[in-house]
């Protein structure tokens, strides 16, 4: 590695350095809730650096290309770092509370957090199939640790069913990559489309038996980081087993993490066969909506409710993948992958404001029981509405975030031909009103006995203050967010 290496790298070098401080300073610091304010200020480096790439970037009108060749710096990558860091720094804050009533492992809690970071960030920026591996590993070895530090019996489990569906999942991508790299002779992601288009054969999916086999590999083993049906058996017990922190944290981060990766090799690697792919994230955009939807409808505790919802959320999100066919905007780009970008961003300002409320009721009642919620809108009026807010974004009614989101995904599936599958999208919509209004009803039409109010930290009521009046700005001004979407995805086009 030269110098130029480790400036492209620098978000994450720095981001892994300061991780490797905070475990230096808990055993230095006698007051361990320094390690919050550290935590955060600490991001500033990383968030420079980025910031100085984005010049780079600009100035020169081209990506950068470092480490021989696996990883790319461009305004794509750039775009997910910032997302990162964002969610990144408003987990920090929002888990203070959490902390200060465990009272124990700050330093492993935030360390954890920056190690797996740096991973979802690399996985936007790499370009070859071996490095995508190994910041998959590094993405999910410190998550698994993270669901089970709660220490009791189903923070055990949710850890230990998430290690080991992880290490099955990327087994199976491995094997995929292999395939992909038997019939290719490459692991370069841009060698492989040239590869593939060479030999491309029209009358067999995905050119020939070997790579449609290792493309369904390869969206088996994404398929369980973005949650999607059929890969989405852990989600419920990990996100119920988890700390609540942990948990918005794995529903948004991973999230944006999966979608970055599928989008920088399905785009890069595997575009001469895009009708192919396209009709397989159909489908599971059908199956993963729909199963969903049904099964939050049946639940009682609101984080398995929230870990079904982020699996018809998935389904939204690959329905944008679909949408492949619709030219359009400023820089002539797909809006199919443009408005993944930004339902990304819409889903994580709106689902982190939901589980940040979550959080501070939880710790006052101790209990994720939806039945809890009643009086909420009373007693906590502040936490009562952003709660509300948030449900209303998630099943994209005007004027939240959530419903640009879901605006900009129909649209471009409309554009793209797949008519079905919106009108299948709307009467997802329809019955997840179910379950994200019965929320809004408990909270505010059901009485319960008078109880404390609700105490919250300064760092949790940042967090909660900015992601519910992101979910409403962003809702009314959401082209800021939309251009800046264009303009990474157009380096994938």
């Amino acid at each position: 590695m030269n110098l130029n290496d480790v400036f492209l790298l620098s978000p994450e070098i720095s981001l892994v350095t300061l991780g490797i401080i905070i475990v230096l300073l808990d055993m230095i610091l006698k007051r361990r809730d320094l390690l919050v304010g550290i935590s955060v200020l600490g991001l500033i480096v990383p968030v420079t650096f980025a910031i100085l790439l984005c010049g780079v970037v600009d100035g020169n009108s081209e990506a950068q290309t470092g480490v021989y060749g696996t990883v790319l710096v461009d305004e794509f990558a750039l775009f997910f770092k910032f997302l990162i860091l964002g969610t990144l720094a408003l987990v920090m804050l929002s888990s203070t509370d959490y902390l200060a009533r465990v009272g124990r492992f700050y330093g492993e809690y935030f360390s954890l957090l920056i190690f797996s970071a740096s991973g979802m960030m690399l996985l936007a920026a790499t370009t070859d199939l071996i490095s995508i591996y190994i910041a998959m590993e590094l993405t999910a070895l410190p998550l698994a640790a993270l669901v089970a530090l709660g220490r009791d019996s189903y923070a055990t489990e949710a850890g230990m069913k998430f290690l080991l569906l992880s290490a099955l999942s990327s087994a199976v991508l491995l094997y995929g990559m292999a395939l992909t790299y038997g019939f290719t002779g490459t692991s370069e992601l841009a060698v492989i489309l040239d590869r593939i288009g060479s030999s491309f054969d029209s009358t067999t999916p995905f050119g020939s038996s070997a790579m449609f086999l290792g493309v369904i590999l390869i969206v088996a083993g994404f398929g369980f980081k973005i949650a999607a049906v059929p890969f989405q058996m852990w989600v419920p017990d990990v996100y119920e087993g988890a700390p609540t922190p942990i948990t918005a944290y794995l529903s948004v981060a991973s999230k944006a993490a999966g979608f970055a990766v599928i989008l920088r090799v399905f785009y890069m690697a595997f575009g001469d066969i895009r009708i192919d792919w396209a009709s397989l994230f159909a489908i599971l955009s059908a199956v993963s909506m729909t199963v969903g939807n049904l099964a939050a409808v049946l639940q009682d505790n609101i984080k398995r409710m929230l870990a079904y919802s982020t699996v018809a959320h998935a389904g939204f999100l690959m329905m944008g993948l679909a949408a492949i066919g619709s030219q359009g905007g400023p820089f002539d780009v797909s809006m199919g992958p443009d408005s993944v970008l930004f339902y990304l961003v819409a889903y994580a300002v709106t689902n982190l404001a939901a589980f940040f409320a979550i959080i501070a009721i939880a710790n006052s009642t101790g209990s994720d029981m939806i039945r809890n919620l009643a009086g909420i809108g009373h007693r906590a009026p502040v936490l009562g509405l952003v709660l509300a807010v948030s449900m209303i974004s998630l099943l994209g009614i005007p004027p939240t975030v959530g419903f640009v989101g879901k605006l900009y995904i129909f649209s471009a599936a409309v554009n793209s031909g797949l008519v079905w599958l919106v009108i299948l999208g709307v009467l997802n919509s329809v019955v997840s009103a179910y379950y994200y209004l019965r929320v809004i009803r408990i909270m505010y039409t059901v009485t319960s006995e008078p109880k404390e109010q609700i105490k919250i930290g300064i760092p949790p009521r940042m967090a909660l203050a900015i992601t519910g009046i992101s979910v409403i700005l962003l809702g009314i001004m959401p082209s800021t967010i939309m251009n800046a979407a264009q303009k990474a995805v157009s380096v994938l086009l």
